[in-house]
């Protein structure tokens, strides 16, 4: 089966639901490796923005791609700091308002269509820069799918109404990659907007959760992200 952005958007959506189910049947082993997953994929994305996506953006979308990045971080910021203003990476262990839980869906909603949109616009490009993006958007989906989860629960909702929340999160990012197949602002712009996106969420919102966590292997995860994203690189040109 070929690689394209649609299949490779369900799989990702697929990582939502095992990080909700993660915190539904209470997997502590399974979360400490999300844990683990949430700082490798961090470094990860940075690596990717830094490398991978602002060098194609700045050289093939002209003087106003700089607008579109910074549109697309102030974007996300928005999002979770008006929308969704309690919001945060990692398992909710507080009680929170249904309302509160809602407003969550809504701004994670927001991110992971541009989740789909990454994928399906770094397709655009080469297939190369897909699979990196791709293998960025998977890396935080486990910790998407625990925090949605983890969310709904402590917001007085049942557990199949948590899985149903890390579903929606999955369907976004699928609507994500067909709207950028068919909607010429996303084709033309999508990579210069989720390079915006990808990077508040790995800066702003993962790196945090990290620094929060004492000890030395979260932080070895980040830079091994980072590393993982440079042997990437080259194993991939290397596959022509």
């Amino acid at each position: 089966m070929a690689l394209t952005p649609i299949w490779l958007a369900l799989a990702a959506a697929t990582a939502n639901l095992l990080g909700a189910y993660a915190v539904i049947r209470q997997r502590r082993t399974g979360l400490l490796a999300i844990d683990t997953s949430l700082a490798f994929g961090a470094g990860f994305m940075v690596a990717v923005v830094l490398v991978g996506i602002l060098p194609t953006v700045f050289s093939d979308a002209g003087g106003l791609a700089p607008i579109y990045v910074l549109g697309g971080y102030l974007f996300v910021h928005l999002a979770q700091h008006v929308v969704a203003p309690h919001f945060h990476f990692g398992e909710e262990t507080h009680d929170v308002s249904g309302a509160a839980a809602f407003s969550a869906l809504l701004g994670l909603s927001l991110h992971t269509f541009f989740d789909g949109v990454a994928i399906a616009s770094g397709f655009l490009v080469s297939s190369k820069l897909g699979v990196l993006l791709f293998l960025a958007v998977l890396l935080h989906k486990l910790p998407e799918g625990v925090a949605i989860a983890s969310v709904s629960l402590a917001g007085g909702h049942r557990e199949r109404q948590a899985l149903g929340a890390a579903a929606v999160l999955g369907a976004s990012t699928v609507v994500g990659v067909l709207m950028t197949e068919f909607v010429a602002p996303l084709r033309n712009h999508g990579l210069a907007i989720a390079a915006g996106v990808t990077l508040y969420v790995a800066a702003s919102n993962l790196v945090p959760e990290i620094q929060t966590r004492r000890g030395w292997a979260l932080p070895a995860a980040f830079f091994g992200g980072a590393l993982a994203l440079l042997v990437g690189e080259v194993f991939l040109r290397g596959l022509g």
